[in-house]
């Protein structure tokens, strides 16, 4: 589908069910997102080192007992704002107390953590944008996860209705910790 498709055809604000319909249309698997307030973005498909990032967590959280119905990447989430309005977001990793029934764009009152890892394309959205909306929706636990040298790990802890930064450490490190220490999975 390309551009010129899209923008004859696009409503004023998409729904979600309209960011759907993109992504299925989308035969090179760019990421369609929608900030609470209307802002449209379209991410390219994530590269080999964002996904082996995300390997290696999601190994980690697995190997802590995570099970897979607990697990998930690249699912989406019903992100509430103002006034009623909706976002959609999809997270690389997002944590459940529970599992979920299957959707497309699922509701944040189950979730426990989301984990961004942060491309060069998303750094604002990932630690600017997300922080706010994610923390406005009460997801207790956000991590950035950075593609530089170290992979720096920033975590944050929703603190009343922001988040408060309690660390930020290269994931080789947070590899060799238990998941206990940073989580609360009960």
């Amino acid at each position: 589908m390309s551009a010129e498709v899209i923008g004859r055809h696009m409503p004023p604000v998409p729904s979600l069910d309209d960011l759907t319909a993109m992504m299925t249309a989308d035969q090179y698997g760019h990421r369609y997102e929608i900030s609470p307030e209307g802002a449209l973005s379209i991410m390219p498909p994530p590269g080999y080192a964002h996904a082996t990032i995300a390997t290696r967590i999601m190994l980690w959280l697995a190997a802590a007992g995570i099970t897979a119905d607990r697990l998930s990447q690249a699912v989406g989430l019903r992100i509430p704002g103002r006034d009623g309005a909706v976002g959609g977001r999809i997270p690389d990793l997002v944590i459940w107390s529970q599992a979920q029934r299957d959707a497309v764009w699922l509701p944040v009152t189950d979730v426990l953590l989301v984990i961004e890892i942060v491309s060069p394309g998303s750094v604002g959205a990932d630690t600017v944008d997300k922080v706010s909306e994610y923390a406005g929706a009460g997801i207790p636990r956000y991590w950035t996860v950075s593609q530089d040298g170290p992979q720096t790990v920033t975590m944050y802890h929703l603190v009343g209705d922001r988040y408060q930064v309690t660390a930020s450490t290269p994931l080789a490190w947070v590899l060799n910790t238990a998941v206990a220490e940073h989580l609360d999975l009960d």
